[in-house]
Order: structure tokens, then sequence, then C-alpha cells
């Protein structure tokens, strides 16, 4: 029940936010319109200062987010790849591996075929994928000295740049406070539409994961569920139980959270649809769940949880997302 729940206000955040919409995602990376990115650092910083004080008065323990390696540049390969996959794939289908289970509930058109290929995708990832990345390399790089081999070792930013945790987080805070000023002005799309500022969608989102503390003491993500749901599939097919379904209920909640809120108050349904053709949804959805699982976190595992816990794997994976992103929707046109 707490991981219906929780999902349950996912999906509400989502659906008050509007950034679950193909156009807003799409705008973002056509660099139209800023709002996705306001709503997003938001939902960051305020999940930071959230899981910092859950942290430090030991109501959570939880660990950052580990790097994702393939073995073959470095250990956070895997996520600067499947980052690159994961905004390739929102570029494409105007969907991520959270917003398009509220598309899902929200009645998006095209949402529902990128959700055939986040499912394919799952399944594709839990026979054939699972075992390509590792969350902990196999071996550092050896260096000279203790300092360089701990720094080798490090998997959050305060331990990269030798500073406290505590230094790390107001430095974070300061940043995002910066660039949401900056990008004030280039982002009115959901205001417009919506009467919604984008501050207060990504407040919304992070009291959805105030929510996840304290009803699960765990953080937000949303790409395991598909390969749960994936490898749930092939276990059935092959005439076995489904091992796990913890992912799939909160996934079940985000539908049904998104499709209340957008029942109930018309005004919070999509504004305006995008055209994405089928073949490019299924496409796209299939790219993200795929880039989602070898980065090991989607847009919601690492850029909302990941940031706070100031993982490292977070931070290579998002600046990942919106660059390659971004140069995948000017060279789409």
């Amino acid at each position: 029940m707490n991981n219906i729940l929780t999902g349950a206000a996912m999906g509400a955040a989502l659906t008050v936010t509007g950034v679950y919409e193909p156009s807003v995602i799409l705008a973002q990376f056509n660099f139209s319109d800023f709002s996705m990115l306001q709503t997003f650092l938001t939902a960051a910083a305020g999940s930071t200062i959230l899981v910092t004080l859950s942290q430090t008065l030991h109501l959570t323990s939880l660990a950052p987010r580990p790097p994702a390696s393939l073995g073959l540049l470095s250990r956070f390969d895997g996520n600067m790849l499947g980052g690159a996959l994961l905004g390739a794939g929102m570029a494409i289908s105007g969907a991520c591996p959270g917003t398009v289970l509220a598309q899902l509930g929200a009645g998006v058109r095209s949402g529902r075929w990128a959700f055939a290929g986040a499912v394919l995708a799952g399944a594709a990832w839990s026979v054939f994928g699972a075992g390509a990345c590792r969350r902990v390399p196999k071996k550092d790089a050896e260096e000279k000295g203790p300092e360089a081999a701990d720094k080798k070792k490090a998997t959050t930013v305060y331990e990269m740049l030798g500073i406290s945790r505590g230094a790390a987080v107001v430095g974070f805070e300061a940043a995002v406070a910066v660039v949401l000023v900056l990008a004030a002005k280039y982002a009115t799309a959901m205001t417009a539409a919506r009467g919604i500022s984008p501050l207060v969608g990504g407040l919304a989102i992070a009291a959805a994961q105030l929510v996840s503390i304290v009803l699960r003491r765990s953080l937000l993500g949303a790409s395991t569920s598909f390969e749960e749901l994936g490898g749930g599939i092939w276990r059935l097919l092959k005439g076995q139980g489904v091992a796990a379904y913890g992912n799939i209920l909160f996934s079940a909640g985000v539908v049904a959270g998104a499709w209340l809120l957008s029942t109930t108050v018309p005004s919070l349904a999509p504004v305006s649809e995008v055209i994405i053709s089928p073949i490019r949804s299924v496409l796209g959805g299939f790219m993200i769940v795929l880039g989602s699982r070898m980065a090991g976190g989607c847009t919601s595992g690492h850029g909302i949880s990941g940031l706070s816990l100031m993982s490292m794997s977070s931070f290579l994976t998002v600046m990942s997302v919106f660059s390659v992103g971004g140069l995948t929707s000017l060279l789409m046109g």
C-alpha cells in the first residue's frame, strides 16, 4: 500500500506541474522554453533539503547511488552512455520513465506507445542487459598515494572535491538558485497554460519525495519498475511466478494518481498535445528505459533522488541527459 500511495503522490505532483506533457519536454530540449528545467531543479533542490534533514536526523540511512560501469572507459561510463540514451529518447518521445506513467494516466496518446516501448526495453534488459553494468566496478585504476586512491573510489561530489557534505549541499542550492533566476524569463509555458509556476510544480514533486521518505524510508525512482515488469512478463511466459512487484505497484500508483487528478480537475488535463508518431514514440520509449537501466536510474532516480544524495554518478547522468537530449533535438530539426 505504501508503494501505491507514494506512486499516487508522484503521479499527482507530475500532473500539477504539467511537466509530464510531451510538448513541455520537447520544448526544453529544443531550448524554446525552460519550464521543465525550472521544475526539475526546484524539485531537486527541495528534495536535497528534505533528504539532508532525514539523513541528519537518522530517519533514513541512504547510500549515494554507485557508479554504473560498462568496463569500457571509466567506472562512470554506464552513467554517461545510459544518460545519453535516456536524453536522446526523451527528445524523441517527449517522455521519461516517470512522466510516461503520468501520460498513461492522463490519457496522452503518444504516451501509450512510449509505454509499450518502455515495457519492451524492460523485458529486454531483464534478460540480456542486467549483467552488462556493474554497480561496483571490479577495480579502480591504480594511483599513487592514499588521497588519490580515495578520490578514485569516491561516489559523492563532496568526496571528489574534498569538502564537507554540508558545504556541497549549500553550494548546490546556491547554484540552483542562480540557474533558476537566469532561466525565469524563458520558462513561461506552464505558467501561461495552467497558471501554476514551475517553482510551485517543483515543490510539489519535492513533496512527493517527502511522502516516499515518510512511508517507505526510500527515495523516488521509476525505471526499476520497467525492469521488474519486463522480468515478470518473462517469468510468467515461462510458467514462473513474479519475483518482485513493489516497484510495479509504485508505477501503478503514478498512473492512478495522474488519472484521478486530471479527471477530477479538468484544468490539469493535457493542455496541448504534440503529434508524435507511434514508431517514434515506441523507439523513444525503448531508449529511455534502456538508458535508465544502463545508468542505474532515470530523471527521478538520478535526477531528483540521486542529486539529493550528492551522488557523482547522478550528476554525470543528468549532465549527459540534458546535453545529449538537446543535441538530439537540434539534429532532428
